[in-house]
């Protein structure tokens, strides 16, 4: 087998090329390192790497050259960067997508697997689930949604087979640690090893699913290889643990030196995952609880 894995330097897409190679695929990374919360970028020596823009038709065709599976994770994945850019967030996250689709579509890729966003569901009430309208507060959201409907339409009207995942708050090892836009988790950590307050946002009583890394991976991999219906393509599934704490709790997991920074717009104040969609069609769960994880690692 071989897959093409776009953004696959990063946090989420390095983890998934490492587990993909272990499993003996032949991999081609593409990533143009735009990504500015990380101190680092992950290129595994094994597989073919190119780093480059999404949005190059020319040079993302010729990766796709005998691809099987597209894992589709290169974007503007901030929400405060794409407030402070929208139309960099939607060149890169909808046409970039776009432009992804077209040479799946073109080379004959057997599947795409597509990652998106729990920020689409906004101020929803909770648990989320797949059938609840879209509520975008962002560009963001907005642009990773636009993204969804691409796949879509993909799959209904050229019958290339896409399937949509929306991450809960991912964490685990690679995540963003730099600035002031990675992962809380990461932020959280790197705080307390410098003997820093940790920094809550507002009142720290939001609350977000967190979903473990590995999880989200293995979620990629049975969508991949699964043998679902043909109704299960161009549909949304939701990545996550089912369980919700509020970034003060999360916070009293690390450390009891914090203080509170003012609150951002444009952010959710609730997630939580409905995910029995993702198990009763592809038999996913997730393993790895925040707790545990937290216990072995901070």
């Amino acid at each position: 087998m071989k897959s093409l894995v776009t953004g696959g330097a990063g946090f989420i897409g390095s983890n998934l090329v490492d587990e993909l190679l272990e499993m003996g695929h032949e991999v081609v990374v593409i990533d143009n390192e735009f990504a500015d919360c990380h101190e680092q970028f992950y290129w595994n020596p094994k597989a073919y790497n190119v780093k480059g823009d999404i949005r190059n038709y020319n040079l993302l065709k010729n990766c796709m050259t005998g691809v099987d599976y597209v894992f589709h994770l290169a974007a503007e994945a901030r929400i405060q960067p794409a407030i402070q850019n929208p139309i960099e967030a939607v060149s890169i996250n909808s046409v970039g997508t776009c432009t992804v689709l077209q040479c799946a579509r073109e080379s004959g890729v057997k599947r795409v697997m597509y990652s998106s966003t729990s920020s689409a569901y906004g101020f929803n009430e909770v648990p989320n689930v797949e059938t609840q309208p879209d509520d975008c507060l962002n560009p963001y959201s907005i642009s990773k949604v636009n993204g969804e409907k691409l796949c879509k339409m993909y799959t209904d009207l050229f019958d290339l087979p896409t399937v949509i995942f929306r991450y809960f708050n991912v964490y685990g090892e690679r995540q963003p640690l730099k600035g002031q836009y990675g992962t809380v988790i990461g932020i959280f950590m790197v705080q307390k090893s410098k003997g820093e307050p940790l920094t809550i946002v507002g009142d720290g009583e939001q609350r977000r699913d967190f979903t473990h890394v590995s999880d989200v991976v293995n979620a990629n991999i049975m969508a991949a290889i699964g043998n679902p219906e043909e109704s299960a393509f161009g549909e949304v599934y939701n990545i996550g643990n089912g369980v919700n704490y509020s970034v003060n709790e999360l916070a009293g997991m690390i450390s009891e030196n914090t203080i509170n920074i003012p609150s951002r717009p444009g952010e959710s104040r609730v997630t939580l995952a409905n995910n029995q969609k993702m198990k009763e069609t592809f038999g996913w769960s997730p393993k790895v609880s925040l707790t545990d994880w937290i216990s072995k690692n901070v």
